[in-house]
């Protein structure tokens, strides 16, 4: 077999690998973990693949669970970068949205940042496209995207994208958080 067909081929099987697994490389957490569950749907769907869910089941109420996806920030460093996805909503009790973050290598605290808490979703909802913008710093070393369920009820996401989009678009900054300042306030 010749090698670009052999590329066609593999590449095709891999495509059809995570079409078989909506949820590989995607996985719970939150500061109530366990009292969600996660999964996938195929009735409830703008795209007509399976969307990945996250609902509440038992437990803590009064926090959250994200359904969420940790990669490589190095494709992204020192980019704009937006997350987009149609979001759907039943029953959520406190609020749901769309977040990303990047980390530097070593550290725990975000280096960029947004949770979308500032436009809540709550309630029953039909889809809506939701996104997320952040500048990623040049020494990024990885990029979590994920959708947060607030209280009780379920979230859906379906027809999502992660792309490097232009200086015009807004940078979504959480109330209260500024950017860095170049110079120090002594």
């Amino acid at each position: 077999m010749k090698r670009p067909l052999l590329i066609a081929v593999l590449l095709a099987a891999a495509g059809l690998a995570a079409a078989a697994n909506p949820l590989e490389n995607w996985y719970l957490s939150g500061s109530s973990a366990k009292s969600y569950q996660i999964g996938v749907d195929s009735a409830e769907t703008v795209s007509g693949q399976p969307a990945r869910f996250i609902r509440y089941v038992d437990g803590d109420a009064s926090t959250f669970g994200t359904l969420m996806q940790t990669i490589s920030a190095k494709a992204y460093q020192g980019k704009r970068v937006r997350f987009q996805a149609m979001i759907k909503t039943r029953d959520v009790t406190q609020w749901a949205g769309l977040w990303m973050s990047s980390l530097r290598p070593n550290e725990h605290r975000a280096a960029a940042f947004y949770n979308s808490q500032d436009k809540p979703i709550a309630g029953t909802n039909d889809w809506q496209l939701r996104s997320v913008t952040l500048d990623i710093p040049d020494d990024a070393a990885t990029l979590n995207i994920g959708v947060i369920d607030g209280g009780r009820g379920q979230v859906w996401i379906d027809q999502l994208s992660l792309e490097v989009v232009g200086q015009d678009v807004p940078v979504d900054r959480l109330p209260g958080r500024l950017p860095a300042s170049d110079t120090p306030s002594l």
